[in-house]
């Protein structure tokens, strides 16, 4: 079989900036540890061998080759392509477009890109019927311009890129989460309880779910799929619960990215006691705690089939203006609405 080029495949690289802490490791390891998609380190090793992972623009000598802080590492992830998504008419709240990018806030409930069981009706396939073809080739066929990723549930600010330049240039600024740059990412949610701190900082290692498939966890630093993950929280809002005076029933909490893991917020809030309101995978176990809100909330979260997570503000460095840019999104009427129902008692 005719090796594949890294040309043939540059489009649909991701990119993965070495941190301090993993200075010194294997490339193998360093990609499997830290894809946003898991990957096993034996998938990994398949994509050197086939000259699909470079490392600052150089293809490895080898799988154990050696990565230092700074290394810029790109892998590609060739696969059978189970449909091409179609362009759909699907209206999209536009923040902000040009010729190379374009800002979406996302209502709860889209899936970003096509996936088994949600072929159509994504935010790929609303951007190919509004950019009519000009985000072909870019990042892949199945997640055309597509550079971050909100769950399906999970509303708020998306960034798409519509030019190659773009795509490269905001998946670098992604993969270094704000270390170097202005990005930021900042979400709202409204969680059980109150965080023992006003303000804090979370660092744990987040891999999967010991158990359950497609959740994860907290989990052991030292384990094969342990990805570090900080997550910055600040309580915007404390609201007392009002059968038990001093003690806080939900609090609106502002949570910001210095990592960007799978369900990272959502793992990060359960660990420390406060899970999401309607998180139907990690807060099943405070869904009792819903007899103890306000009449009017109870009848409110009855139909409240979502995380209450909000991505709010966005920012980066344009990638050809060079210019920082901010956008924000503030959540949606289901949120703020459930939000003054459970505070007015």
């Amino acid at each position: 079989m005719e090796e594949q080029s890294q040309d043939t495949v540059l489009g649909e690289m991701e990119v993965l900036i070495v941190p301090h802490e993993a200075a010194g490791k294997r490339v193998d390891l360093f990609i499997s540890a830290n894809a946003p998609d898991d990957i096993s380190r034996a998938r990994v090793q398949a994509l050197v061998r086939k000259g699909l992972v470079t490392i600052n623009g150089e293809r490895p000598r080898g799988t154990s080759t050696k990565i230092a802080v700074g290394d810029v590492v790109r892998y590609a992830m060739p696969e059978p392509e189970d449909a091409i998504p179609q362009p759909e008419d699907i209206p999209l709240e536009i923040l902000f477009e040009d010729d190379d990018l374009i800002v979406i806030n996302k209502p709860s409930g889209m899936v970003v890109h096509p996936a088994p069981g949600n072929w159509s009706g994504t935010l790929v396939n609303a951007l190919l019927h509004h950019c009519k073809g000009e985000l072909s080739g870019i990042g892949g066929v199945k997640r055309p311009g597509i550079v971050h990723r909100l769950d399906k549930d999970t509303s708020g600010v998306i960034v798409v890129a519509k030019s190659y330049r773009t795509h490269v240039d905001l998946q670098e600024q992604f993969a270094d989460h704000g270390r170097t740059g202005p990005l930021k990412r900042s979400y709202q949610a409204l969680v059980w309880g109150v965080p023992p701190r006003m303000k804090g900082t979370i660092d744990t290692h987040v891999g999967r779910h010991p158990t359950i498939r497609l959740r994860r966890a907290v989990i052991e630093a030292d384990r094969p799929d342990a990805k570090f993950a900080r997550t910055h929280y600040e309580v915007l809002q404390r609201v007392e619960d009002h059968e038990k005076p001093g003690e806080a029933l939900v609090s609106l909490v502002e949570c910001t990215l210095e990592t960007g893991r799978t369900h990272q917020i959502r793992v990060h809030m359960t660990h420390i006691g406060n899970p999401l309101l309607g998180d139907q995978e990690y807060g099943k176990q405070y869904f009792s705690r819903i007899k103890r809100l306000p009449d009017a909330a109870q009848e409110m979260m009855q139909g409240f089939k979502r995380q209450a997570l909000h991505a709010r503000t966005l920012g980066f460095r344009h990638p050809v203006t060079g210019e920082t840019v901010s956008f924000t999104a503030e959540p949606p009427a289901e949120m703020t609405d459930l939000l003054k129902a459970i505070a007015a008692g």
